[in-house]
This record gives C-alpha cells, sequence and structure tokens, in this order.
C-alpha cells in the first residue's frame, strides 16, 4: 500500500495540530516513548518532528510533507513545495510574529540604533538579514531558551516569537519592530508533490484541514418559523450570511438553517426568539467546506 510520510511538529504546535486533525476527521495518538504517533489512515504514517528541523527533513525526502512555520522554512532556506498555508498557533487562531523587543528603559527605538550591539534569537539567519537590509552590523547570537530574560545582562536586544505579547510585557520588555510574521504552513517535498497519488493525499488533506479551520470559532443554528414571520426572522440575521431556508411539510413553516461567529450567537438567539423562532438548536461545526 502507498503511504504519505508525514511530519508532525512536536512541541508548542502539537497538541494545537493534533486537534486540528481531530477536527478535520483524522485521530492521532501521541505517546511519550514515540516519536511515530498512531493515524486512522492506513495511508498516512506520521513522525513528530520539531518544527525547526522539518522544512530540512522535507527538502532531502526524509518526509514526503510536513506542517512547519513559515518561519523556519525561511530561516533555513528551504527548498519545498508550499501546499497550503494554515492560520493557526499555539493560543490563537492567528498569525504568530517575531519582534524586536528591547528592555523598557533601553534607548533603542528602531533596527538601526542596533549598529555593534548583542541580540540574542532562535531565528539567527533571518535576523541576520533583517538587520542587513538596515545596514546595520551587529553581533547575533543563538539563543537556547529563555530568550526574553537575556536583555539588558546578557544581549541589548531580542528577536523573540509572540502572539500576544504578554511574556514580552512580564519580562518588561518593550517590542520595536516586527521582523517577520508567520503561519503555520502544509509543506511537500517537490518529488513527492510530483507524484500523482502523493499529491492528490495531499490536496484532500489541505481540503479538510481548511475546512477544520474555517469551522474554528463558528457554530451552526437552526430554527423552525412560521411564514407570517419568515421575513423578520431574516431581518435579525447578518444579511451577508445568506442562510439556508427549506419549506417544512405542511407548508406553513420553514426551516432556517445558517453559520454565525460563536461569540455573536448569545446576541441572536433572544432575538430570533423575540421574531419568532421556535425550536433553536445551536451545533457544534468540525468543518466548513466553502
Amino acid at each position: 500500500m502507498a503511504k504519505l510520510k508525514l511530519g508532525i511538529p512536536k512541541g508548542s504546535l502539537e497538541n494545537a495540530t493534533i486537534d486540528l486533525f481531530r477536527r478535520a476527521g483524522f485521530n492521532i495518538a501521541t505517546s511519550s516513548r514515540s516519536y511515530f504517533p498512531a493515524i486512522d489512515d492506513p495511508e498516512i504514517e506520521c513522525m513528530l518532528i520539531r518544527a525547526q528541523e522539518m522544512a530540512r527533513y522535507v527538502e532531502d525526502g526524509i518526509l514526503d510533507a510536513g506542517l512547519t512555520g513559515l518561519d523556519w522554512v525561511s530561516e533555513v532556506g528551504a527548498d519545498v513545495h508550499a501546499v497550503a498555508d494554515l492560520i493557526y498557533a499555539k493560543q490563537s487562531f492567528g498569525k504568530v510574529r517575531w519582534v524586536l523587543a528591547v528592555p523598557e528603559s533601553s534607548t533603542i527605538q528602531s533596527a538601526k540604533d542596533l549598529e555593534g550591539k548583542i541580540v540574542a534569537t532562535e531565528l539567527v539567519a533571518t535576523t541576520k538579514r533583517y538587520l542587513a537590509s538596515y545596514g546595520v552590523t551587529a553581533k547575533v547570537e543563538f539563543s537556547w531558551g529563555a530568550t526574553e530574560v537575556k536583555p539588558p545582562e546578557l544581549a541589548d536586544a531580542i528577536v523573540e516569537v509572540t502572539e500576544t505579547g504578554s511574556s514580552l510585557r512580564a519580562n518588561k520588555l518593550r517590542i520595536v519592530e516586527t521582523v517577520l510574521e508567520s503561519n503555520t504552513q502544509l509543506i511537500a517535498n517537490k518529488t513527492s508533490w510530483a507524484d500523482p497519488w502523493k499529491q492528490r493525499k495531499l490536496q484532500d488533506l489541505k481540503l479538510l484541514l481548511d475546512g477544520a479551520i474555517a469551522a474554528l470559532g463558528k457554530v451552526g443554528l437552526m430554527l423552525n418559523v412560521h411564514k407570517d414571520n419568515l421575513a423578520t426572522v431574516l431581518a435579525v440575521l447578518p444579511a451577508l450570511k445568506r442562510p439556508t431556508v427549506s419549506p417544512l411539510s405542511d407548508g406553513e413553516w420553514f426551516a432556517v438553517n445558517t453559520i454565525l461567529d460563536e461569540i455573536t450567537v448569545r446576541t441572536f438567539i433572544p432575538r430570533l426568539k423575540e421574531a419568532g423562532g421556535e425550536g433553536i438548536v445551536e451545533y457544534p461545526l468540525n468543518k466548513v467546506i466553502p
């Protein structure tokens, strides 16, 4: 049987990735004693790989495909095929930023002020390119972790990844500039992508993962409404959502079905009830396929 060798990012993205796959219809079971998670698709073979190393293993063909950050693809300059941009992160559904940050008391106001300074980061090559674009020469040191605690004693500035900025603020650091925006990507080895079976498998996977991401933060809402109240009920719902309206068996009643942002449902349900909606049901969504 043909198999797709797929890298799952180990570490900060691991749980979010496994949950995304679950929503997409794939159950992945990990074990602390194994780097080869089980997946309930006999055509896929998974391996846990650090996101920082994923692009290199995909480029070399050890893996057919993998999920990693655009930042790490750029950092190692990997020659891979980008199958999909998957906008999710370990805490939120958006992108992450690599930012230049300095102590709150620092006089540094821009990258141009880093001439001759020390910058600590895990993203060394990208940071060097960024500083070079400003014509700045600085000492860029690789940081093995806990980068936020290094200024001011061990470094003048850091380049660190953030979703919310809370960790930087907790360490009394101030963001100066954004160096790079990143999101998770599904990437493929170019030879694997040229294989018709593997390309089809990856396209199917992209469709399902995109559908799972589209469903994040959304719920389905269905209700019944008498024909006399239909216009009033539809006026309550957002115009751009285009709800599905279907006649029920007695001809006097209609079923209305729509998708809404979960955070807004608490506002709409009371108004729909007032407008004549009955049998209102809210239900979770795993995938939304356009």
